[in-house]
């Protein structure tokens, strides 16, 4: 499918926008797949070309946050749930008959945009918690967590599973569910994955968070690997989003501190919920 010189030039303009949004406050989706789907693209098509398109953002996020990931190595363990339901989540997408994913979406974008409603109150409500369970100290700093060192040895005593370990191990099933939303949608994921770690794991914050960006990426890549051989990516949309997604993080990072993330945010979830109106409306 082939678009007009215009059309590409305002799904570029889409995806700077969306780039800048996640670089500030997360929820591009709600920008770039109800532009695609203006242009004319099939629900689902739309929907797996944005997902290709916008998987270089979670690698520049994943990149940013390296340390915090290394740090944890042994908690890497559950990207493998994170690329299964993503690939379950990719798969169940392309099963679904464009007619019912029209349907689903205007409560997908809904969804979506509760989920970026909530994020600030869930995140100093997370924040409290790790707080309370450091007992009180300040969750924002970033020291080791008990029996781990900057390195995340294994704790002492080989072949011993620690109590931890038994908890963190919970944390399979919620990632794997998460993970299935993400590979057939995606809008939200980030803040469901970081609720469901913070809730399961003892640790700051900031090395969730930076858990929280791998299993996001991980997610998308196995659902783009898939959509790469589906024969529904539209590949030079695709590639316009790519470079445009880039540009606009590039621009949000260097906006961070100058625009309100909280009055973006507000501003997105307005859009978000203008947009599923639309879509109910129109059918």
């Amino acid at each position: 499918m082939q678009l007009e010189p215009l059309q590409y030039l305002l799904v570029a303009l889409a995806a700077v926008a969306a780039g800048a949004i996640n670089a500030l406050a997360g929820g591009g989706t709600l920008i770039t797949f109800p532009a695609l789907t203006a242009m004319g693209i099939p629900a689902v098509a739309a929907n797996v070309t944005n997902t290709v398109a916008l998987l270089p953002g979670y690698l520049g996020a994943t990149f940013a946050q390296k340390e915090e990931v290394l740090s944890q190595r042994r908690r890497l363990w559950l990207l493998l749930p994170a690329a299964l339901g993503g690939l379950v989540g990719g798969f169940l997408l392309l099963r679904t008959d464009e007619k019912l994913f029209r349907q689903l979406v205007p409560f997908l974008i809904l969804l979506a945009s509760l989920l970026l409603a909530v994020q600030e109150p869930l995140k100093r409500w997370l924040m409290g918690r790790v707080a309370k369970a450091q007992g009180g100290e300040d969750p924002l700093p970033n020291p080791p967590p008990r029996g781990e060192g900057t390195r995340d040895p294994l704790p002492k005593g080989e072949g011993v599973v620690s109590p931890a370990s038994f908890n963190e191990a919970w944390a399979a099933l919620p990632v794997f569910l998460a993970a299935v939303y993400g590979g057939y949608f995606g809008a939200g994921l980030s803040v469901i994955v970081l609720a469901v770690l913070a809730l399961v794991i003892d640790d700051t914050l900031t090395r969730l968070n930076g858990l929280k960006q791998m299993v996001g990426f991980v997610t998308n890549l196995t659902a783009a690997l898939f959509f790469v051989f589906s024969g529904r990516v539209i590949w030079s949309v695709a590639a316009v989003m790519a470079v445009g997604a880039l540009i606009g993080g590039a621009l949000g990072g260097r906006l961070a501190g100058r625009v309100p993330p909280a009055t973006l945010r507000r501003v997105v979830v307005i859009i978000g919920v203008a947009v599923a109106i639309i879509y109910f409306v129109r059918g």
